[in-house]
């Protein structure tokens, strides 16, 4: 890496979304609004979770991305429009492609209920590519046992999404995709190569170097582009490292509330049409989340 290129080091903004859940949001941020296709990454927890506890995510709409969830601790049961309803453990991997319309809530399962319980994890919107903004809304939901996972020397490599190190996950997507969990043994250290056009590394449990720059714990990092290989090393503890990416976005994209979209009268017709409660609804759950105010095209 040049020293005329030093390292952008993105620690986001906290925010409450209500009921105790507190989140670290990554992306977007005013220095960088994207990585590859990912345009939103909240961390949230770990948060204990007790039978008083109000964390719920009650229905709300999505348009023009998919969702990803990913659990390091705890669970959370997903149910949609479609009539999916699925539990989420640590390492399963849930795909929600909104398309032209989807609604969801993610919840406390049946089988938590009266328990008191940690979670800890991810939540991270992929913009769909332009030609699919307005797919049909799908669901897809591939276990933790079927993620490709290997060691590396003293480096636990999981696979989520994507294609590396001569491996490919299961999980369907619509453009180039990456996103891999990564945890260090103390002192370990690994070499990235080239995974994808754009790439970032996220340190979800504690400090690291990345080519001999530390990088503090809970820091987005977009790598420079073209400058590949880098080589990761963990500290005297372990590590957790969090790698996401992928191909570029095919253009901007406008981001309100939970809409997405290359052209903004699609978030319009998506905000009137959440008002007009005509966005379908969560099987079992008539609760939902208002809409924040009308859309002001900006």
């Amino acid at each position: 890496m040049s020293a005329r290129e030093p390292l952008l080091r993105l620690t986001g903004l906290h925010k409450d979304l209500g009921g105790g859940m507190q989140v670290r949001r990554l992306l977007p941020s005013l220095p960088r609004r994207s990585v590859g296709p990912f345009i939103f990454l909240d961390h949230f927890g770990p948060v204990t979770v007790e039978p008083a506890s109000h964390m719920d995510v009650r229905p709300h709409p999505h348009i023009g991305l998919a969702t990803v969830s990913y659990l390091f601790e705890g669970a959370l049961m997903h149910r949609d429009s479609l009539g999916s309803e699925q539990q989420i453990v640590p390492g399963d991997i849930n795909w929600m492609t909104a398309g032209r319309g989807i609604v969801h809530s993610e919840r406390r399962p049946r089988s938590h209920a009266g328990s008191t319980y940690v979670n800890h994890g991810l939540q991270l919107w992929a913009a769909l590519p332009h030609a699919h903004e307005q797919a049909e809304p799908q669901f897809a939901h591939t276990p933790a046992a079927h993620i490709p996972a290997w060691r590396s020397g003293a480096v636990a490599v999981r696979l989520l999404i994507g294609s590396a190190w001569a491996r490919t996950s299961p999980v369907a997507t619509l453009c180039n995709t990456l996103l891999v969990d990564l945890e260090l043994d103390a002192g370990a250290s690994l070499e990235l190569p080239a995974l994808a056009e754009e790439v970032a590394i996220y340190t979800v449990t504690a400090p690291v170097q990345l080519d001999h720059e530390p990088i503090a714990e809970h820091t987005l990092v977009p790598l420079p582009s073209g400058s590949a290989p880098h080589t990761l090393k963990a500290g005297p503890v372990p590590a957790r490292v969090m790698v996401l990416g992928g191909a570029a976005l095919d253009g901007p994209r406008h981001l309100w509330w939970n809409f997405v979209a290359s052209d903004k009268t699609l978030i319009e017709q998506a905000a009137q049409r959440w008002e007009d409660n005509a966005f379908g609804k969560v099987p079992g759950d008539d609760e939902r989340i208002p809409l924040p105010g009308h859309y002001i095209r900006r």
